[in-house]
């Protein structure tokens, strides 16, 4: 009896509103693996599982190569870490396939895709930080709004004061714990 070949998609949003349907939509998989946080480096566990799940001649879905990696060094890593295992990588949207055994022109299509979704993201982090920068040299760009009004500042001060845990107050407030203290410290209020 042979080993069971699946198909396995792999979907990552950097938010938590971000729609992630339409990554592989109309795909037909086994299993969908789906991380949600930032693609800038390997530290995503559903990545990991993937990785270690897939088996020789599994194949592995992503809609984009911008979805596995945000920087050509992990992308050739993730891609390579996948193919040593005798996995298939097929990239949807630019309709290109990996599996070890690949030519000297599939390794250099990966190299020139993945350097020029790099070299994308960077430029919108460059425009990013044009465009805040003239807002507000402008005096249009006031920077993200507070988490919480002066009232809720001052609840959550004086609750933590009284030794309720922070953890309970970011969920009940529905802010991060972080955001929490922030607010603690003096020089925020």
């Amino acid at each position: 009896m042979g080993t069971v070949v699946q198909t396995f998609g792999y979907i990552r949003v950097s938010t938590l509103d971000q729609n992630s349907t339409r990554q592989l939509d109309g795909e037909i998989l086994d299993r969908v693996f789906m991380d949600k946080a930032s693609g800038k480096d390997q530290n995503r566990p559903e990545l990991a599982k993937l990785i270690d799940f897939a088996r020789d001649g599994d194949t592995v879905l992503v809609h984009s190569m911008d979805r596995l990696a945000r920087n050509l060094d992990d992308l050739r890593a993730i891609v390579r870490q996948l193919t040593d295992k005798k996995v298939q990588v097929r990239f949807v949207k630019e309709n290109l396939t990996f599996t070890g055994d690949d030519t000297a022109m599939a390794t250099f299509l990966l190299s020139v895709m993945g350097a020029f979704a790099e070299f994308e993201r960077a430029l919108i982090r460059e425009r990013q930080r044009e465009g805040i920068a003239l807002a507000k040299k402008a005096g249009v760009y006031k920077g993200r709004g507070r988490s919480l009004n002066e009232d809720q500042a001052s609840e959550v001060a004086k609750r933590a004061a009284a030794g309720e845990s922070k953890a309970g107050l970011s969920r009940e407030f529905g802010v991060s714990r972080q955001t929490i203290y922030q607010y603690l410290r003096p020089t925020s209020r």
